[in-house]
């Protein structure tokens, strides 16, 4: 079985993050292992990688957070915006009205994640949106 194929969508959100490590196969365990800058970070990884049902099964995780200092006048965000996990019954234009103050502003939010989204009807829970400032 191609685990690395199976949990495709938790290794490109690793990737997006910055994880330093890797997601090998090793027989019938996919084993992620390396460190991300913070616990949300982490929090964020699990959350796709619990996207799969039967994720207890095939993926053994070890994923450490390594405190990184923080530059002095900086927001903690390159693009100064923050992130969304998607919930079961969420829309684009639902969670532009909590965040934007704006459901039709939910193409802003879409066009922030053109890089995981094709389809502004099409999210899934778990997903981990940029929501622009």
């Amino acid at each position: 079985m191609d685990l690395r194929g199976k949990y495709d969508y938790a290794i490109q959100t690793a990737k997006k993050l910055g994880f330093q490590g890797a997601a090998t196969q090793e027989g019938e365990k996919l084993h992620f292992k390396g460190t991300v800058k913070s616990e949300d970070e982490k929090n964020q990884i699990w959350n796709a990688i619990k996207t799969i049902g039967d994720w207890r099964n095939d993926v053994n995780a070890d994923i450490q957070v390594v405190a990184q200092p923080q530059a002095v006048g900086t927001s903690g965000s390159s693009a100064g915006g923050r992130t969304y996990t998607v919930k079961s019954g969420d829309t684009l234009s639902k969670i532009a009205k909590e965040h934007l103050g704006d459901a039709n502003a939910y193409m802003r939010i879409f066009d922030a994640n053109k890089d995981q989204l094709t389809d502004p009807d099409k999210i899934k829970p778990g997903q981990v949106l940029n929501i622009p400032v």
